[in-house]
């Protein structure tokens, strides 16, 4: 990273944050106008561009915390948390992949992962993975999130969402990189990755064929698994 990195975006999201508040100012202005009313379609026109501007926004906020937390402008909140039940918590509160019959399932130890942590960002982080992984399911299926301390001794809490019949498998294989840049789901797997990061963990999805050591068969099923370790008491 170079010294000028955070300087750039520090100044984009400067530049960019005033005309997007502008911008949905006056469309926010329009939507409450009673002295001349909108007709039904262009309110209609309206509210999306409301709703667009507003999503802007919301990725410049991300764009600026990716920067601090790069910058190490953005302390974490620390206290003992158990990731364990903070997980089956957030998985409880993902549901938009239900109507395509997916479901998400919790298993494994239920308690035992105490950290020094910062639960809303660690759980915001969790979620942003959920939602990610179901995004890339098409149709009926279980994905499980899957709760294990390390085998060295419980030293790190270990977290796999795979889908049910590969949990396993992405646990043995070797470690790949996590693919953070999709579409959709805005700065939210960036800004997980490096809150995980910053309670010492790493997040990564399984290898695939032609990498060293045991790997899944491809590339699809590598993009909807994910792994997580963070050591205990970090």
């Amino acid at each position: 990273m170079t010294e000028d990195y955070p300087r750039l975006i520090s100044l984009a999201v400067h530049e960019l944050r005033t005309p997007a508040s502008v911008v949905g100012g006056y469309l926010r202005m329009l939507q409450r106008d009673t002295e001349v009313p909108l007709s039904d379609r262009h309110r209609k026109m309206v509210d999306e561009a409301e709703k667009s501007c507003a999503r802007m926004v919301a990725l410049i906020a991300a764009l600026s915390e990716v920067g601090k937390l790069d910058e190490g402008a953005i302390g974490m909140t620390r206290r003992p948390t158990d990731l364990f039940p903070l997980i089956a918590d957030v998985a409880a509160s993902v549901h938009e992949a239900a109507e395509r019959g997916v479901r998400l399932e919790v298993r494994g130890a239920d308690t035992g992962a105490v950290i020094s942590g910062d639960e809303e960002r660690l759980r915001t982080a969790f979620a942003a993975i959920f939602h990610a992984i179901l995004r890339e399911k098409a149709g009926p299926c279980t994905v499980v999130t899957e709760r294990r301390l390390a085998q060295d001794g419980g030293k790190s809490a270990i977290i796999i969402v795979a889908e049910e019949s590969g949990v396993q498998a992405a646990f043995d294989a070797a470690p790949g990189p996590f693919d953070e840049k999709r579409g959709g789901v805005g700065l939210s797997l960036p800004l997980a990755r490096r809150v995980i990061e910053a309670h010492g963990g790493r997040l990564w999805s399984p290898a695939v064929n032609g990498a060293a050591g045991p790997a899944i068969q491809d590339d699809r099923t590598a993009r909807s698994t994910a792994l997580i370790a963070v050591p205990l008491g970090s």
